[in-house]
């Protein structure tokens, strides 16, 4: 990924219509704590939030994603030695959907990017985390946070199928 905003956040659009936050047809958010057990929560929150959705189908390759992006904030973005406060939890996981689209986004406080290894040892017991979220998502991106909120979102697109037309009278 690129490092200024248009080419991060280029995945996004593939093709489809600008995003509009605002017409999101469905959002979730949850925080989770600094430990990793929250990987378990967020796949937890996932499942629900994508049942209540009607998006069961897609839980695999969401879930596997989430565990991944969550897993990243964790390991490679809380500042070490830390003092966290529990007003403000260091990684939120937001689910967003659209008629087409579904994102996933992990938000956390370090404005460091995300490190892809171009190494091609998969027997390595970490360091494929990115490439897995490339390969069973349609799209990830990441870009810092503006305003009075440091750190940055790492998020990944899946498409969703078109909801089916419905028949014509009659037919």
């Amino acid at each position: 990924m690129g490092t200024n905003g248009s080419t991060m956040l280029e995945p996004l659009r593939q093709g489809l219509p600008p995003l509009n936050l605002a017409a999101a047809s469905d959002a979730a958010s949850c925080a989770l704590p600094a430990r990793y057990e929250a990987v378990r929560e967020a796949r937890q929150f996932t499942r629900k939030t994508l049942e209540q959705w009607n998006l069961s189908d897609r839980f695999d390759d969401v879930c596997l994603v989430v565990s991944e992006l969550v897993t990243n904030a964790l390991r490679h973005a809380l500042p070490a030695g830390a003092r966290l406060t529990p007003q403000e939890p260091p990684v939120r996981l937001h689910l967003l959907r659209w008629e087409e689209r579904l994102v996933c986004a992990v938000r956390d406080p370090s404005d460091d990017s995300p490190v892809t290894r171009d190494s091609e040892d998969f027997s390595a017991e970490s360091g494929r985390g990115l490439f897995l979220v490339d390969s069973f998502s349609d799209g990830w991106g990441w870009h810092p946070m503006a305003g009075a909120l440091s750190g940055k979102v790492v998020w990944a697109l899946f498409r969703l199928p078109r909801p089916a037309e419905e028949a014509a009278p009659g037919v």
